[in-house]
């Protein structure tokens, strides 16, 4: 930044990203630090290589204005990527209520008691940017799948996760049911074939007791026996 008194000049180097056969811009920031309308003009040692717009202007009182310096695409590098060039900004106090149109050269004539304040500009080339590097992309095989976006912009791997949870969760409650249900059965099976067998010894008992007085062994006893048998092995062939 310089130390004028009219204009504050940023940057004092300009700065081009240098690209063969490519136009290339870089901003100027004039800052008036009076309270007088300051006008300006933009001088360069190489006119034809550079566009400047605007080249002459009024800064207004406590104000900004954007000075757009644009180089011509070039056919050739320099060997060394050293620039001469140069750039003059003249500043001068200017009076009030004057507009772009009113700023003649004149104004800048320091014969004609003009005080014309001068800041020089210098010109340096820069590297270019560096282009981002590209994204390979994934075989079908052996290679994790790239998300992507959706109609409604929610990302399709996020649906995958949704959908792997989903598959995981499904499973483990039918085994979960399966377990269950297994527990259920065999109590069931551990409680007929206890009334089986208490069944069973009360048959043996009456069998006893019927040898001894000779009387037979009640017919709906032993229907319900038969029946309880045919629940037991209907709930052996579930389990």
């Amino acid at each position: 930044m310089s130390n004028s008194e009219l204009l504050s000049v940023e940057p004092l180097d300009l700065q081009f990203p240098f690209e063969l056969r490519k136009q290339i811009s870089c901003s100027l920031y004039l800052t008036n630090k009076t309270d007088n309308h300051v006008a300006f003009k933009v001088k360069t040692t190489n006119p034809k290589k550079y566009c400047v717009r605007p080249n002459t202007g009024v800064v207004l009182p406590r104000s900004t204005c954007e000075v757009l310096v644009t180089m011509q695409a070039q056919k050739e590098a320099p060997s060394d990527m050293q620039c001469k060039d140069k750039f003059l900004l003249q500043g001068v106090t200017a009076s009030p209520g004057v507009t772009a149109k009113d700023v003649t050269p004149e104004m800048f004539s320091k014969e004609a008691g003009y005080l014309v304040e001068e800041t020089k500009l210098r010109v340096t080339y820069v590297a270019p940017p560096q282009p981002p590097s590209p994204v390979h992309e994934g075989s079908e095989e052996g290679s994790s799948p790239r998300a992507s976006v959706s109609d409604n912009g929610v990302q399709a791997s996020e649906f995958s996760f949704q959908r792997s949870s989903a598959d995981k969760v499904e499973p483990q409650q039918n085994t979960s049911e399966a377990r269950t249900l297994i527990t259920k059965l065999t109590e069931e099976k551990q409680s007929a074939i206890q009334l089986n067998n208490k069944l069973q010894r009360e048959l043996d008992q009456l069998r006893r007791d019927s040898k001894r007085g000779q009387s037979g062994i009640p017919l709906m006893y032993v229907l319900l026996v038969g029946l309880i048998g045919l629940i037991l092995g209907y709930i052996m062939k579930r389990t």
